[in-house]
């Protein structure tokens, strides 16, 4: 592996560019390369097996492509494939996992609330982190039913959006939670949404930052970051439109390339 080898970002679908902008933020000068697998999304309804084959399939995709470091930027896939993952390649992998861990310590009404999709709820490493951290907490577990299908879409505001949000955190706001966890890398784009929706005393925590934090903290220790300092080559591929991603992107237009291929 190259330091100037790009760092290899996937998701099942368009949301996870919202850990890539955070790994930008922290690493502006590394190369990426992300995959929307768009055309399987979403991996929240899918059983273990898919997942995993999705995961291998997107990972082995990203290292054709030349990629140093593979970020799995999907909470479902990391939850359910990362191990498999791990097994399988020789390259370090970093996933990423609902923030519990931070919201269980902040929160003063010992209630937090977690909205994520079916396949990360139920997922083997979901259960052990929720029951380390959450003792003695009150925990509401909603499935993002829907959410992911109208972000993938580019609807983030829509009448549809605002009231399946509505639907979704009344239980949470009914058990007097304080903090809100975004268990899909998808959700992070309706943070405004639901700002607008939520009660004033209760915070919502994602987990980009953290990834991306761990991202750089492993490529320092393998002495993996890219040294050249010029514009870094950011490649998005898709197997689906590009439109939302634009569009979700638009921000980046001038210094990014979006490209639909298939894999």
């Amino acid at each position: 592996m190259k330091k100037n080898s790009p760092i290899g970002i996937f998701d099942s679908g368009v949301g996870g560019s919202s850990i890539w902008q955070e790994i930008h933020k922290y690493l502006p000068f590394e190369h990426t390369i992300y995959l929307a697998d768009s055309k399987n999304a979403p991996y929240g309804n899918k059983s273990t097996n898919e997942i995993t084959q999705l995961s291998i399939k997107n990972t082995q995709k990203l290292l054709d492509l030349g990629a140093k470091i593979i970020v799995v930027a999907c909470n479902t896939a990391t939850t359910n494939a990362i191990v498999a993952l791990r097994e399988k390649f020789d390259v370090p992998i970093i996933g990423i996992e609902p923030a519990i861990k931070p919201a269980a310590l902040q929160t003063t009404s010992k209630s937090i609330g977690i909205l994520a999709t079916k396949g990360t709820l139920s997922s083997a490493l979901f259960s052990e982190t929720t029951r380390i951290f959450t003792q003695d907490i009150s925990v509401v577990e909603i499935i993002g039913e829907g959410l992911v299908p109208l972000i993938e879409a580019g609807n983030l505001t829509g009448d549809e959006m605002v009231s399946l949000l509505k639907k979704h955190t009344r239980p949470m706001i009914d058990a007097n939670v304080d903090y809100i966890v975004l268990g899909c890398s998808h959700y992070p784009y309706i943070i405004p949404q639901l700002k607008k929706i939520l009660p004033e005393n209760i915070k919502i925590i994602d987990s980009g930052e953290a990834v991306a934090r761990q991202t750089k903290t492993v490529l320092q220790s393998l002495n993996l970051l890219r040294i050249e300092t010029s514009n870094p080559k950011l490649q998005f591929y898709t197997n689906a439109k590009i439109d939302t991603l634009k569009f979700l992107l638009r921000d980046y237009d001038s210094k990014i390339t979006i490209e639909k291929i298939e894999f």
